[in-house]
């Protein structure tokens, strides 16, 4: 069997910091968008654009909860109580359930968005949080998280269904982390290395580091990020490469490794 693995997009972002208009071209690329629930960027118009354009392509459909910050683009670290996180995630997540239902779709994963995400990655309670929450809502729920993390392993206490990401255009620290948006090589912006990247990833089930060191890690899916100019572009490079090399490219609520949980 060929090994499987997912192609996942942070979509419906509009605002004053993004823009959407890569959305529909993305949306032919990707296996799973994760939608913006107005909190850090889009509408419900962005939202049903989205669950629209995604059913019509076999896309699955999650949601990309962060902080109450349009402002900042959900950017910005808050300290919240856990049930201050609690609401935001289930509001976050009901928002965009009525919209898909209202197109005969549900929501099958949940990720995180920007500094909600990056704080879970670092700090084991904020991660137990956000799993016990996300488990709460439905315990069929996928739960997209950063491979390697503290949220991974918050997640498998819990016995969740975790699918495990890595980043096609980001650079990573030797710990694991992401290298920070504030250094001049956090992003990969050309294509071909991007592809390169990605695959030497999913086929050694590994990091690469920027600084050449290699982590053993589980990967199920690749997160291309939509608000780099290079995206469409970065996406088209990974998703061929990959199919190139004899990957089978699935929607994470369709991957082998769920259908028996």
């Amino acid at each position: 069997m060929s090994i499987e693995i997912n192609i996942n997009c942070d979509l419906g972002e509009k605002s004053k910091h993004h823009s959407n208009k890569h959305d529909p071209d993305l949306l032919e690329i990707v296996n799973s968008a994760n939608v913006a629930c107005g909190y850090h960027a889009g509408d419900k118009e962005t939202m049903n654009k989205v669950v629209e354009i995604s059913k019509k392509n076999g896309v699955s459909i999650g949601a990309h909860p962060s902080f109450n910050d349009p402002e900042n683009f959900g950017r910005e670290r808050m300290n919240l109580s856990s049930s201050e996180i609690e609401k935001l995630i289930i509001d976050q997540y009901e928002i965009l359930q009525k919209i898909s239902s209202n197109h005969g779709e549900n929501v099958t994963h949940i990720k995180p968005h920007g500094a909600l995400n990056n704080m879970a990655c670092e700090d084991i309670n904020l991660a137990t949080i956000l799993a016990k929450v996300i488990k709460s809502i439905n315990p069929e729920l996928i739960y997209l998280v950063p491979t390697g993390s503290k949220m991974e392993q918050a997640a498998k206490k819990l016995d969740m269904k975790i699918a495990c990401e890595i980043f096609a255009d980001r650079n990573y620290e030797d710990d694991g982390n992401l290298v920070s948006r504030k250094k001049p090589n956090a992003l990969i912006t050309d294509p071909e290395l991007a592809k390169k990247h990605v695959l030497s990833m999913v086929k050694n089930q590994a990091l690469n580091c920027h600084s050449g060191k290699q982590i053993p890690c589980e990967i199920d899916s690749v997160c291309i990020h939509g608000d780099n100019l290079s995206s469409l572009n970065t996406a088209k490079a990974v998703k061929e490469n990959l199919l190139n090399n004899g990957l089978s490219l699935v929607a994470l609520n369709k991957m082998e490794k769920f259908k028996n949980d």
